[in-house]
């Protein structure tokens, strides 16, 4: 048996890590066949990243087995990363989770208790804050991670019950820029197409975005249509590293860090001036805004294009390529049979992501590259759920479920009369985006805060000034979490969760795809899934405070069994109450249906039929979205019904250059930008336990241009100190052609502390997103010793 077992894992890694690649190995069917007698395979998604990758888990006997990618889904068609391949070793881990933790004061010991007690503390806690304080002394910080129904019911008890809006998550950090882009732009959040324009593109356009590290299965499909078609299809990358992901490109475009927004009007530049844009489709379907939703003219835009002339763009993105790369650039993306552009944080993690992402869209709605085969302006998202469950659920301080704003009153009172609670229970005011909402924690203003499935003390930015109101005696910190984290050190109560097919739930990918996992395993000890946690603890608050509405907020769901039972009834509330006639319509996408699509469902899919074939491949399109057409204003085959926009039609904005906020002198004269490396995954609390993916990269390292090694005396491997106005890193070096000169990068997962990076990086926000800008900061560099030998950290 243990054999067998042995023996089944090494084929089953095999055959995975050559899907990855594309290869197939000549393992003997009757031996797989023979290694698989007993196993049932389990079908979920991958818990990493936003693509949404299809994957079945191997369980026998109860126990996990292996992972492996799902063939007939059109997502990743049986291929997996590293990363998903192997996390689901986290699953009966040693470092799990298995008991309530709790400790009064943060500098006393952790001390297991029972369930009872622990639901007790934080009924307790929140019910003591919130009496001193109301809604504005209690919060609820979430996750990207977490499954739909989750973060459902927790921004419910929190609205509805603690009538309070202080309900962020971490999409704030990374989504909030590509979500004020999408609505500014084509009046609704999320894109118009998905992935299945991959595979019809002749032109791909990716800034901002190491595509090859951050999404590989997605870069895949990218490269391989690249390489089936070497003559007719082009890849831009515009980026100012040279990474994995410019191996395939035709053309780099390295630029001085923040100067992006010049080079994409300088693109608009040629397009006009060259007479390549749509002059029918812009006309029938744009209009034309500057500031605060003022409108204005072609000709307005037109003028202001012209202080970004190619030459004139090139000089202020630091002389790093041509005025005539600029132009080719813009040929190929506009003259493309069709375009697809892809960014991620490289856009959104700025003090003007915003207006970056109104560029790329600015581009896109010029060109008429969207709404048609192997078109879209396509942001790509870093977690598995920030579309589903907060874009879309209402995770963030200012919105409600189903795309609806809080400051909306008619859109307060849809929501309040779905969950059966008095009118005006939800706060009018939106509560504190996540930045505010950690400055409150620094001044002892929130008194009680809850941590779902997230490290804010490693993944804030200039993360040293808001780990200090964490470490407050005066501040209550629930988490709830898998493993020990540096976030879990500074909390007073600990709560294990279930983990990813340990519990049964919806997320929502990239390309507006919700997809069912059922649970196939129990989780180890007395961990348990978040829905049952929330709805118990609510049941004890609403007790404690005598509060009869507390309780209504639960009463749907008493008594049902939690694996599948609860989050059911949450899902459905949620579709059928909340999603009903809005843009992210879902009503047609029930447990039962999702259960029989092997990729899920786009929505919109307001009816089971619909819903069925697989949803909405392109949306405001007749004949394709249902909503288009039930939503027809005209005989237009396009129906721009987004919420945000009113007149129908697709923005197109007049967006200056705009400077980081904090940019190099003589004292910090380098830039400093991070991101995300191929074998871990933001903070690594599971990724740093898998032995495989540790060994491949147990440390971050600093990557340093060869000319700025040569002249500050670095060679590879040399310890080298990066300091900012508000912290401070050692890290190894590694030199290579990969940053600008003038530039350093690093990767952000290491949680040593004195590798952290984001002890570094600037906590400077975008004023309308209110996304932080991770992506750029000023820094000294300098060599610090030799060669060190390192160890990987892991709390």
């Amino acid at each position: 048996m243990a054999q067998s077992r042995r023996d089944f894992i090494k084929r089953a890694a095999a055959l995975s890590a050559a899907s990855y690649v594309g290869i197939s190995l000549p393992i003997n069917d009757h031996n797989i066949a023979k290694a698989e007698q007993g196993v049932s395979w389990h079908r979920g998604s991958c818990r990493l990243c936003g693509v949404g990758c299809r994957v079945e888990l191997g369980v026998k006997d109860g126990v996990p087995m292996g992972l492996r990618g799902i063939s007939d889904s059109r997502t990743n068609f049986g291929f997996v990363c590293m990363k998903g391949m192997h996390f689901w070793k986290c699953m009966r881990h040693p470092d799990r989770l298995t008991m309530p933790l709790y400790r009064e004061k943060k500098s006393d010991a952790f001390k297991e208790i029972s369930w009872e007690q622990a639901l007790d503390i934080a009924a307790n806690r929140f019910g003591t804050a919130f009496r001193q304080g109301g809604g504005e002394a209690v919060a609820y910080y979430g996750s990207g991670q977490a499954l739909t129904e989750e973060t459902y019911l927790f921004q419910k008890i929190m609205r509805g019950g603690l009538q309070s809006n202080n309900v962020e998550g971490n999409p704030r950090l990374c989504m909030a820029s590509a979500v004020g882009g999408y609505l500014s732009s084509f009046g609704a959040d999320e894109p118009i197409g998905g992935y299945s324009d991959l595979e019809k593109a002749h032109c791909f356009f990716i800034v901002g975005s190491n595509t090859a590290e951050a999404h590989p299965v997605l870069f895949r499909r990218i490269m391989r249509r690249k390489l089936d078609n070497r003559e007719t299809v082009k890849v831009i990358n515009v980026d100012p590293r040279v990474s994995q992901t410019s191996r395939i490109a035709d053309m780099h475009l390295q630029f001085k860090p923040g100067t992006d927004l010049a080079l994409l009007n300088a693109m608009a530049h040629v397009i006009v001036e060259e007479k390549l844009y749509d002059e029918e489709f812009v006309k029938t379907y744009a209009t034309f805004r500057k500031g605060k939703n003022e409108k204005t003219t072609f000709d307005d835009f037109k003028a202001k294009l012209a202080d970004y002339t190619p030459e004139k763009a090139a000089k202020m993105c630091g002389d790093t390529f041509s005025p005539d790369q600029i132009r080719t650039a813009a040929r190929w993306f506009a003259g493309s049979k069709g375009t697809v552009s892809l960014w991620t944080m490289g856009l959104n993690q700025r003090k003007r992501g915003v207006w970056a992402n109104n560029l790329m869209h600015n581009l896109h709605i010029l060109t008429g590259q969207l709404l048609k085969d192997g078109a879209d302006s396509l942001s790509l998202t870093g977690q598995p759920n920030a579309c589903g469950g907060v874009r879309e659920g209402g995770g963030l301080c200012h919105i409600l479920p189903g795309h609806r704003l809080v400051v909306k009153e008619k859109l307060r009172r849809q929501v309040e009369n779905s969950w059966g609670v008095p009118e005006g229970r939800i706060p009018a005011k939106p509560g504190l985006h996540t930045m505010a909402m950690f400055s409150a924690v620094n001044e002892g203003k929130i008194k009680a805060i809850w941590i779902n499935c997230t490290s804010p003390v490693q993944s804030l930015p200039n993360c040293n000034l808001y780990n200090k109101g964490m470490e407050r005696d005066d501040v209550f910190i629930v988490c709830t979490d898998i493993f020990h984290t540096l976030t879990t050190q500074k909390a007073n109560l600990v709560l294990p969760t279930a983990f990813h097919f340990e519990k049964t739930g919806v997320y929502g990918c990239t390309e507006r795809r919700s997809q069912l996992t059922r649970k196939a395993i129990d989780p180890p000890g007395e961990a348990k899934p978040e829905v049952w946690i929330v709805r118990e603890w609510a049941s004890k608050l609403a007790a404690k405070l005598g509060d009869p509405v507390i309780a209504q907020c639960v009463k749907p769901f008493e008594g049902l069994e939690e694996g599948y039972e609860l989050p059911k009834a949450i899902w459905d509330e949620y579709t059928q109450k909340l999603t009903a006639h809005r843009d992210n319509d879902l009503r047609g996408a029930t447990y039962e249906v999702l259960g029989q699509m092997a990729d899920g469902v786009q929505w919109p899919a307001p009816t089971r039929e619909h819903a069925l074939t697989g949803g909405t491949v392109k949306k405001f399109v007749k004949g394709i979205d249902p909503m288009a057409d039930s939503e027809s204003k005209d005989d237009l085959p396009y129906q721009f019904y987004g919420p945000a926009h009113p007149d129908r039609t697709l923005w197109i904005w007049l967006r200056d250059q705009a400077d980081p906020e904090e940019v190099p002198d003589a004292e910090y004269p380098f830039y400093l930008s991070t991101g995300r490396i191929i074998d871990h995954w933001h903070t690594m609390s599971m990724t740093g336990r898998i032995p495989e993916l540790l060994r491949a990269n147990p440390y971050a390292y600093v990557e340093i241009n060869p000319d700025d090694a040569k002249k500050l005396g670095i060679g590879p491997g040399d310890m080298v100190e990066i300091k900012s106005r508000r912290g401070v890193n050692i890290l190894p070096a590694k030199v290579y052609q990969g940053p600008v000169e003038g530039m350093v990068f690093v990767y952000w997962h290491d949680q040593h502390k004195d590798r952290m990076i984001n002890k570094v990086t600037k906590d400077a926000i975008d004023p309308g997103s209110k996304e932080p800008e991770f992506k750029i900061c000023a820094v000294q560099v300098k060599r610090v010793s030799g060669p060190t030998p390192l160890k990987p950290f892991i709390v």
